[in-house]
């Protein structure tokens, strides 16, 4: 079965989504958006190094958006710039760097669109293993730290009075983010694995009345875009990565539409009643 591309491609999508899903959640809740990106940014600086030191691909990424994330945490406490500043400085420099190295490197032939937008059809078994092996391990250090990460995004000073340590969770989920980046980086490329983590999550935030449904209904929305955009791109001949980020637009948009049965729901609600805010927005 893992002989046929599509088959291989729909099971690493499944594999980054499943594991993007809940990840994204955290980055909506903490309004990271732009840490995703930046870190996204720095990957490609990870390929550089990576080709020039002949090393793994998916650990020298996982290495750069490490330091990447370390140093920002060390820039926001010397340097006298807000955080969108230094994300920006980060992303920008990190993506410029990368591509002037690659650059010098006339002796490689690179294929830089399939860095910067993914070439899911061409995953292998190994892939398969890397996006499997990595995304479990993710989830389960994510499940493991749960508690004191949401701890942590609902009131970093709470979560520190009840001994949580917030501020190490907040390192831990940078480096979580950091590894699924590593492990997407081939599917979707570098310039559209922030879409994955944060469409699917935007879009269950519709749907969700807690925290831990979030999490799931954002999985299932990415897996559900992995096989629209997979199907499509096979039907009309369009980049698979870039299809699949299109399928997870179109989620969220259908999401976001005007939805009568939630009308309908609240409609036997006496005048005396307070109408809670949409679902979503409790999480």
């Amino acid at each position: 079965m893992l002989d046929d591309f599509f088959t291989r491609a729909v099971i690493g999508g499944i594999g980054v989504a499943l594991v993007a899903g809940p990840v994204g959640c955290f980055i909506i809740w903490r309004r990271l958006a732009y840490f995703g990106d930046t870190l996204s940014h720095s990957a490609l600086l990870g390929v550089a190094m990576a080709l020039l030191l002949e090393t793994n691909v998916t650990i020298a990424v996982f290495i750069v958006s490490v330091v990447a994330s370390l140093l920002l945490l060390l820039l926001q406490r010397r340097a006298a710039l807000s955080s969108d500043a230094l994300l920006g400085l980060l992303a920008h420099s990190t993506l410029a760097v990368g591509l002037v190295v690659l650059a010098f490197m006339t002796w490689v032939r690179v294929d830089l669109m399939g860095f910067l937008f993914g070439d899911i059809l061409a995953v292998t078994k190994m892939d398969l293993a890397v996006i499997w092996g990595g995304g479990a391990a993710v989830l389960a250090l994510l499940g493991y730290i749960w508690r004191p990460l949401f701890a942590a995004t609902v009131n970093h000073d709470l979560a520190t009075a009840e001994g949580m340590r917030p501020d190490l969770m907040n390192i831990i989920f940078m480096i979580l983010v950091a590894a699924v980046i590593a492990v997407s980086m081939k599917l979707v490329g570098v310039l559209l694995i922030t879409a994955l983590l944060i469409i699917p999550a935007a879009t269950a935030r519709r749907f969700s009345v807690s925290p831990e449904q979030m999490a799931v209904i954002a999985a299932l929305v990415g897996m559900a875009s992995v096989w629209i955009g997979l199907e499509g791109s096979l039907q009309w001949d369009t980049p698979a990565g870039p299809s699949i980020v299109v399928a997870a637009l179109i989620c969220f948009v259908l999401s976001i539409l005007p939805q009568p049965w939630r009308r309908k729901a609240a409609r036997p609600k006496t005048a005396g009643e307070t109408v809670g805010s949409p679902a979503g927005k409790k999480s």
